[in-house]
């Protein structure tokens, strides 16, 4: 479901629930483009749940396929600071 900025501030955010109830997601369209949607909060948790699974799974997927690099927390920091002086001159 699509719903224009200019209804929200219209109507505020009492015109979510009411929205809610018809989808599981709302996207706010501002000036012709889609830009935020709208989700209640157990979707969101569930979606954040989703997404941490995800992640859980890359990260032993790279431990399992030696992606990864054991440094202490001196060597990281030096590594950190390389990378982003690098980045800020790029």
């Amino acid at each position: 479901m699509v719903v224009m900025a200019n209804e929200v501030k219209t109507k505020g955010v009492s015109l979510f629930d009411s929205l809610l109830q018809k989808a599981e997601e709302i996207i706010i369209n501002v000036r012709g483009k889609n830009k935020f949607v709208v989700v209640d909060i157990e979707r969101y948790k569930e979606l954040r749940a989703l997404e941490l699974d995800r992640a859980y799974q890359d990260a032993m997927n790279d431990i399992k396929e030696g992606r990864y690099k054991v440094l202490s927390a001196k060597e990281h920091l030096e590594e950190f600071f390389k990378e982003l002086e690098h980045e800020i001159q790029n």
